[in-house]
């Protein structure tokens, strides 16, 4: 079985920056990066690398027994650091479970992201705080939230001047894969963003494979392509090009909040690393295809345009380097000292107020663990 970027649309990728690192002009897109200096450049290349570096130490920890689950992103810097960068404090992301890059830019704690892996908490940081959403496990199920949620913000803000809206305008960005583009939540929440306007980017990682099955077998035509079903914009982007996908976030953003309507962004790139650390995939990958996607690597590419600019040199990536070590030893130290929670906790997430099945449920189990406590304590008197 062989992996190839889906070229059958006509529609061509949208690209700034080429895998050799030579910016390219694009009249249409140009002027949402009219402010990305040097400092940017080399930021979001201090991103990507500290995103990759917590990838590979939850990775490990993960093989170490310490983590139930990981999901790496390797190869997915770009979309996410170039998404998530485009966003304002004030726009509301709904993740799936592999937006680690966006988590970074939106302030949220990398080891506090490693607590529901570690089976210790239904999420692990508060939403309210970022305007960042709990990673979604079940496939797909984010995207009717994401619809839901803009479709407030709409109700929020209606009656707002263009100004206004252009201005302080709340957004939303509904994260999911190409795997997830088979579920009809996905389907529902872009029929019903069109009918009612609502200000939502639906931004798809095309990583070519859900799981074992790659995307040429889920659909004969780009992703964006289906956009025009649903009556608003779809832009294919390469997804391993931070700066033309900070260009058409930007974008879409901006049109979503001058209350035009939704778009779709199919940012093509590739998974590097497994699906999760549950998967092996060696089963059904080529190493050809792989390799093929190695040198199309988002932070090689940056950082080709770094050196070849004279915008960074030795000196700055090996202070990446250096951070990204250091911030590793942090979120392995903060990961290993967690509390473990009482299980008895586990009962009061069922239910938001007291219900008398689960009350009855809580009081056997603390019976049961007394139980336990009694025998303790009778052979420490023997």
């Amino acid at each position: 079985m062989t992996n190839t970027v889906h070229e059958t649309s006509e529609q061509a990728l949208v690209q700034l920056l080429t895998p050799e690192g030579e910016r390219r002009s694009n009249a249409e897109y140009d002027s949402f990066i009219q402010d990305v200096d040097a400092e940017m450049l080399r930021g979001f290349y201090r991103d990507m690398a500290l995103t990759r570096r917590f990838d590979q130490e939850a990775t490990a920890l993960q093989r170490q027994g310490q983590l139930a689950l990981w999901v790496p992103l390797r190869g997915q810097e770009a979309a996410q650091i170039g998404s998530g960068r485009a966003t304002r404090p004030n726009d509301y992301i709904f993740p799936t479970y592999r937006e680690h890059g966006v988590a970074l830019t939106r302030n949220v704690d990398f080891p506090q992201m490693l607590r529901i892996f570690r089976g210790i908490s239904n999420g692990g940081w508060d939403p309210r705080e970022n305007n960042f959403h709990m990673y979604t496990m079940v496939l797909a199920a984010q995207m009717p939230h994401a619809t839901g949620y803009a479709m407030g913000v709409q109700r929020d803000q209606a009656g707002w001047d263009a100004e206004r809206l252009e201005k302080d305008g709340t957004a939303v960005v509904a994260y999911f894969g190409d795997g997830s583009s088979s579920e009809g939540e996905v389907h529902e929440s872009m029929v019903f963003a069109a009918s009612f306007n609502s200000p939502v980017v639906f931004f798809c990682q095309n990583n070519q494979w859900a799981i074992s099955v790659p995307f040429h077998v889920q659909s004969k035509v780009a992703l964006a392509e289906r956009a025009a079903g649903y009556g608003f914009p779809g832009i294919r982007v390469d997804g391993n090009d931070v700066l033309a996908v900070l260009a058409v976030t930007r974008w879409a953003l901006d049109r979503a909040r001058r209350g035009e309507g939704p778009v779709l962004i199919e940012a093509v790139t590739y998974r590097m690393s497994a699906h999760t650390t549950a998967d092996d995939p060696t089963k059904y990958r080529l190493d050809a295809d792989e390799q093929a996607w190695v040198t199309r690597d988002p932070m090689l590419r940056l950082e080709k345009h770094l050196r070849d600019n004279q915008l960074a040199d030795d000196a700055f990536f090996e202070q990446v380097v250096i951070d990204g070590n250091q911030m590793a030893t942090r979120v392995r130290e903060e990961a290993m000292a967690f509390p473990d929670p009482e299980l008895s906790q586990s009962f009061a997430n069922v239910y938001a107020e007291a219900h008398p099945l689960i009350q009855e449920e809580l009081k056997w189990h603390l019976e049961y663990e007394a139980g336990f406590a009694d025998n303790t304590e009778e052979g420490a008197t023997r």
